[in-house]
Order: structure tokens, then sequence, then C-alpha cells
């Protein structure tokens, strides 16, 4: 049969398929679909008008067996295990004909090993991993000769040794913002502030530290042999895994490079426990104030901050930063002047503080589910209410589901939602919570099931103002100059929001 023959067989089967039937047959004058729905799908039979309906019947069991074997019964599974299902269906139909299986034995078929496969791929791997040891014993005679001529350089970096000390310079800034722990705050950043003090004031490193050498440091690498026998590897299909090293350089060009020289980023994660009954197990917020300074020459500034007056809130500074400062003019500046902010790529947190005290009137959403039971099935009415306080971003409710065979029945619904099969989870997405739709509401119907399956449920959000509203209203250079650009992000993100 063509490619179009069999197109043409399949575009005409939705025209003339019909509903109410679980095991249902069409027949054209040259063809005969035998098909079965499985929730949102049909499993398709198409065989000649002179075979045997009964068992075409028979083969249309065994594949609608398989199909959950290996698949949850969406499209998008299917999609992604269609290969799978391929070879399931080609054990199960030899030439047109139904092969005496059982849905076992084409499992085991399928998932058959190889003992000379094994074998072959034990034997590839052992010689990539003594190819790989002649690349380290390489590489090591190179160190050897790298560090011998390094002895016999004087006076400014070598060509050879030039890389490895930026490569250092930069692992020190590398602060990531782990530096600021539980309780105590931050730590480890003075040693960080210390290695920026030291630099040269220009900020940058000079000529003979850039520039790439010439020596022998830039001709690691493997052997002519080594090269020829992995390239022998590939030639006969194998995957070669190599371990392979980054350098400085790269390392530092591969991340997006902010437009603004200063980025000033504002956080805030929720921590909330709700009782499904009502009152607050637990509303913990957590802020975090970042700076990320591209040059070191922009790194001598103070911040001027503001925020709102909020019960329960508390801050804590950097050990570096000037408390008193901060305490007395809201101002974020180092204890010595003279020490900039650490320049880089990763982002420095100065200032953290926390929000305690807040009750359920200031929850930015809330969500309540009245699931009942009626007869055979279980009516679920979620509603939700937002605050005027923050509009609300790719706000997404999780709620928990009993074990399915299909779909839940949503009835009613302002958003959109999804079905999780794997997880059994019912998804409600609203890309916007704002003022034209601060509440909203779902109806779903699903089998009998204890009101608390549908618990806990998770909620997802992000928002671009904060509780405590704090943001930076000025930066002031602490030397000569007009004060650098910067950009500052607000955000407010919900980390853990259950309700239970």
């Amino acid at each position: 049969m063509s490619r179009i023959r069999i197109e043409g067989l399949l575009a005409a089967f939705p025209k003339l398929v019909g509903t109410g039937k679980q095991h249902t047959y069409l027949e054209t004058e040259s063809v005969r679909y035998v098909y079965q729905p499985i929730e949102g799908l049909y499993l398709l039979l198409i065989t000649n008008k002179q075979s045997n309906i009964l068992e075409d019947l028979d083969t249309l069991r065994l594949l609608s067996k398989l199909v959950p074997e290996y698949s949850s019964l969406d499209e998008d599974s299917i999609c992604k295990t269609a290969f799978e299902l391929i070879f399931a269906f080609d054990e199960a139909i030899s030439l047109g004909n139904k092969e005496n299986v059982t849905v076992q034995q084409v499992k085991q078929y399928c998932e058959m090993e190889s003992h000379e496969e094994k074998a072959h791929k034990l034997m590839m791997q052992s010689k990539i991993n003594e190819t790989k040891d002649v690349m380290k014993k390489r590489a090591s005679e190179l160190d050897k000769i790298r560090m011998e001529k390094g002895k016999l350089d004087k006076g400014g970096y070598s060509s050879i040794s030039g890389p490895r000390v930026i490569e250092k310079t930069f692992s020190d800034m590398n602060i990531s913002g782990t530096g600021f722990g539980s309780g105590s705050g931050l730590s480890g950043i003075g040693a960080d502030m210390d290695s920026f003090a030291s630099k040269p004031k220009g900020g940058r490193p000079s000529a003979a530290a850039t520039a790439p050498g010439k020596g022998f440091g830039m001709k690691l690498g493997k052997s002519q042999k080594t090269n020829q026998f992995l390239e022998s590897l590939k030639a006969e299909g194998e995957v070669i895994l190599e371990d392979v090293q980054p350098s400085a350089v790269s390392s530092r060009s591969s991340p997006l490079i902010p437009s603004d020289p200063i980025t000033v980023t504002i956080e805030e994660k929720l921590n909330v426990i709700v009782k499904r009954d009502g009152g607050v197990n637990n509303f913990d917020v957590q802020g975090t104030l970042a700076l990320q300074v591209l040059n070191d020459a922009d790194g001598f500034i103070q911040l001027q901050i503001e925020n709102k007056d909020v019960p329960g809130l508390s801050f804590k500074t950097h050990p570096n930063i000037h408390k008193e400062l901060f305490n007395s003019q809201q101002i974020v500046g180092a204890k010595d002047p003279n020490r900039p902010f650490p320049s880089g790529q990763n982002e420095t947190p100065l200032v953290k503080w926390r929000i305690q005290g807040m009750n359920e009137s200031d929850l930015p959403l809330s969500v309540n589910c009245w699931p009942s039971v009626s007869g055979n099935e279980t009516y679920v009415n979620i509603e939700y209410e937002a605050s005027e306080m923050f509009d609300l971003n790719n706000v997404v409710i999780s709620i928990p589901l009993p074990a399915l065979r299909e779909a839940p029945t949503v009835k009613q619904i302002d958003g959109e939602w999804k079905y999780d099969s794997r997880n059994s989870a019912l998804e409600w997405s609203i890309i916007l919570i704002d003022q034209s739709n601060r509440s909203g509401s779902m109806e779903f119907i699903v089998p009998p099931a204890d009101p608390s399956t549908f618990f806990p449920i998770s909620i997802g959000f992000a928002a671009s103002n904060t509780f405590s509203d704090l943001k930076v209203t000025g930066i002031h250079p602490l030397k000569e100059g007009n004060p650098p650009k910067y950009s500052q992000r607000v955000r407010l993100v919900a980390a853990n929001y259950q309700i239970v």
C-alpha cells in the first residue's frame, strides 16, 4: 500500500465514525475499520472485508491492552512513546496476521537484551577508558613542562601562566550568593572584597594577563595517535564523551551580559501554609537585595533605599556593610569606602529581611475547595480570591486527584486547565489576575472520592511588587564622576504556597 493510500483511509475514518459503542466497526467498499475509543483517542485497525471479524476484534483487544503498558492515554504521551508502541504492535501483528502472544510476552520480546551487544559495549568502553588514561598522562607531562618553563620566566606574566592568573582572580569573585547563611548572615564575602581591593584601580587586568599565550600552553590536547583512535571509534558509530574543562575565557563569556553596568535584584519569597477550613499555619516572607556590578570601577558606590513601614519587618545586613549608616539613613554601603563591591556575573546579596506576624487577610491569593459526593460522582467546586495589593502572573493551582482512568469532566472554569495523568493532578492556569478578574471559579466532576484526596493544593505565581515595597531610589558614587547607570528588578515569588 502506498503512503497516499494509507493517508486517504485515515482521513476518511473521522467522517464515518459514530458514537455510543465501545467496540464498533465500519465497512466501505474495499476495507473494514475496526476501532475502539480510548478516552479522547481511537485505536483503529484497518483490514480487508474478507478478514475474520472475530479475529480482528481479538487483535484489537490485545493492542488496547498494550497501549497503557507503554504510554498514558493522552495525545502527548502517545507521540512521545510512538516508537515503543510501534515495536510492541509489530510483535503482536506479523505480515497482517495476529501472533499468538500475550501482553507479557510482547513486553519480554521488546525488552530482550543481547549478550553480544553487552560484551561489545564493554569492550568499546574499556578502549575509551584506556584512551582517556593516555590523554591524562600526556596532560600531566605537559603540566610539568609548563611549570618548569614558568620558573624560568621572569618579569611579568608568561604566555602560559597568564590565563591561569585570570581564572584564579575570577574564582575569587565567585560568591554566587552563597555567603549569606541562615541566622548569622553573610559569611565569606570579606575575603572577596579583600581580593578586589588589592586589584589595580583601573578595574581591568593588564594586557599581559588577558592576551592569549602562544607557548606550549596552547598545545594542550590529544596526541596524534589518540586522535586517530578516537576518529576510528567515531567512524564506527560510537559516541565519544570527552572530559573537557572549559577555559576561563569561555566560561566568562557564556552568560548573557546585562545591558546596565549595575543591576539591583529585589526578591521576596513566600512560604505559606493555609488550613482548608480557614486560618494560617505558616506565613513567612523572606526578602533579599542583591547587587551585580560588571566593572570594578563602578563598585565604589552606595545605594539609597526606601521601604514601606510594615509591622514585623526586620532587616539583616552583610557583615561588611556599614550597619549604622543603614539603620540611620537607609544607605547600603561598605564599611571601608576604599573597598569596591565585588564585580562579575554573580549577584552579591547585601541585605536580607523577614516579615512575621502576618495574618490571613494579608494573603495575596486565597483558594477554597468544596468537594461533595452525589451518587456515583464527586462534584468539586474551587474558587479563588486575589488581594487588591498585587497583580499576579502565571498563576497555577494544582489540585491532586484520585487515580483516574480518564481525565475529569470540567463543567465550568475561569481560565484554562490541564490534566497531569502521571501525577494524577488537575492544573488550573490563569495567565494574569488583575482588576478585571480578582475572583474566579472552576467546577469539575470525578468518580466518588474522599474529600481529603483533593488536598494539599499547591499554588504558584509571581508578582512585580513586594510586601515591603523596598526599592533603590538612587546610587551615590564614592569617587568623582557621574553616577553609573543602574536597573532594578523587583519580584514576589510563591516558593511554597499550599492549602492543607
